[in-house]
């Protein structure tokens, strides 16, 4: 999938001001030490596309792309670790869980997780609220260079397994490192064949 084009539109705290739901969308949401931004930079070769910080919970609104006139890419807020008050993360959960619940035009969430870390509760909740939100997602695991081959297999078998305590299968996954570009191709094909049936 080449990608010629891939620009930032607006940014939004609420779902009722982002753009027309006419064409397919995908959000990206992980942790907010997960890599989120680097990866989107990754996957369109653009280091300033979307934000990155040292400083995790940087991506606080709805923010919406169009890629190459024909899809919605939408960088949302990170879940988690970011280091602000209680009430600047009901906000966030709030303007996340309205934006998932309510955008008609929603193919797919891609849940980011750290493939270097045990399975996270915070990480399995939100998931298990997607399914039962009738939602549908996959899982993009980051960071994989930074592990061996061994490693990276043991790390996604060790999380398959407690996921599938609450569930009867395994969504679709990717294994990515933003900077080895490793995966990215696997993302386009995935989004290509769904817009085909939009």
């Amino acid at each position: 999938m080449k990608i010629p084009s891939a620009r930032f539109l607006v940014s939004n705290s609420d779902y009722k001001k982002c753009p027309k739901p006419d064409l397919p969308e995908y959000a990206f949401i992980g942790r907010s030490n997960v890599g989120k931004s680097s990866l989107i930079n990754a996957l369109f070769d653009n280091k300033t596309l979307a934000k990155t910080s040292s400083k995790p919970g940087k991506t606080q609104l709805i923010n919406h792309f169009l890629i190459n006139e024909e899809w919605y890419l939408v960088d949302l807020p990170g879940y988690g670790y970011a280091k602000v008050s209680k009430s600047v993360k009901a906000e966030f959960q709030k303007i996340i869980y309205q934006y998932l619940e309510h955008r008609e035009n929603l193919q797919c969430v891609f849940v980011l997780v750290d493939i270097r870390i045990p399975p996270q509760k915070i990480d399995l909740e939100f998931m298990e609220w997607l399914g039962k939100t009738q939602i549908p997602f996959s899982i993009i695991f980051t960071k994989a260079d930074k592990l061996k081959k061994g490693e990276k297999e043991t790390s996604i078998a060790r999380f398959k397994e407690e996921f599938l305590k609450s569930w009867e299968f395994f969504p679709d996954y990717f294994v990515t490192s933003s900077n080895t570009k490793t995966g990215m191709e696997d993302i386009f094909q995935f989004i290509t064949e769904i817009n085909q049936g939009f």
